[in-house]
């Protein structure tokens, strides 16, 4: 597990600097990979549905930048910053996060799911920028074109298996969590992000099709059978599996309609696991977001 000191925010906001030359926008996190920056909007009744267009800092993903100044602002609005976030789908590399877990619990792992899917598909995944995680897993940093718009999914192409796409983001190298490091693979640090195979992309952007019953009526399981699946998905969770499995969990309840219901019962899971209550909050908050963003994405382009 890495150290978490004084130079800490020094070195998270110089990793955020080199990544931000390249082109990538950035914005700080926290130890918890959440955004460092308290919304300005907090508290607010109704909640605003505000992406900086106040003009004021705090609204996560939506802060993220090139320009060093505007970083360095950031980054002294948040001086406990741990690490930084890079904001996917954005211009000019419009970058596509591949994350890959490894957890035992899904019967293989998903690097290997991946490769499944590559055979089934036939598609390669060239060499690319690849990050390691603190818990094991990989992030592949692939780019997309801009006709092309990957919306963010949690276990949609296989489990175990999620896609940081359009206002997602990515912890970027370097950044220090409470769990770890992340860092650059051996070998990979001299890559550039390579373009996401087409058949691949194909997958990560064709619209979801709900589950069919035999006369071709929408199936949607009911909160009590696909929710108790789901808390004992988040119980089974291990140190260092906990806000992925919760996350992962709740986006499937809010997919299927019933995420406010379960969001009690799966935030007395994860904390049973040992995760603090706000942290298993904030990431069922994060995931209704993220579920809801992606609703709103389908009703606009239909």
């Amino acid at each position: 597990m890495a150290t978490i000191d004084r130079q800490t925010p020094t070195l998270a906001l110089a990793h955020a600097l080199a990544a931000a030359g390249r082109g990538l926008p950035v914005f700080p996190l926290s130890a918890t990979k959440l955004p460092a920056l308290r919304s300005p909007h907090h508290g607010e009744q109704p909640p605003a549905h505000c992406r900086g267009e106040c003009g004021l800092p705090g609204h996560g993903v939506h802060d993220a930048t090139t320009d060093p100044a505007a970083v360095r602002a950031l980054f002294a609005a948040a001086p406990r910053a741990t690490g930084y976030g890079i904001a996917c789908g954005r211009p000019p590399h419009r970058l596509i996060g591949i994350d890959l877990d490894v957890d035992p619990a899904y019967g293989s792992d998903a690097a290997g799911a991946l490769r499944q899917l590559a055979l089934q598909h036939l598609f390669t995944i060239p060499p690319t920028v690849t990050v390691l995680t603190p818990s094991g897993g990989r992030h592949l940093w692939l780019t997309g074109p801009a006709d092309a718009t990957v919306p963010n999914s949690a276990g949609r192409l296989a489990p175990g298996i999620d896609i940081r796409g359009s206002g997602g983001y990515l912890v970027g190298p370097g950044s220090v969590t409470a769990h770890g490091r992340y860092r650059l693979a051996p070998g990979t640090a001299h890559l550039t992000p390579a373009p996401c195979p087409r058949a691949l992309l194909r997958l990560l952007t064709q619209p979801r099709r709900p589950p069919t019953t035999t006369r071709g009526a929408a199936l949607t399981p009911t909160p009590d059978r696909r929710g108790e699946g789901l808390i004992q998905f988040v119980l089974a969770a291990h140190e260092g599996q906990r806000n992925t499995r919760l996350f992962w969990a709740a986006c499937r309840a809010y997919e299927h309609g019933f995420g406010d219901a379960l969001a009690d019962a799966l935030t007395a899971a994860a904390v049973r696991t040992g995760l603090p209550e706000h942290e298993a909050r904030a990431a069922i908050a994060s995931a209704a977001r993220l579920t809801s963003r992606r609703g709103e994405e389908t009703n606009d382009a239909a």
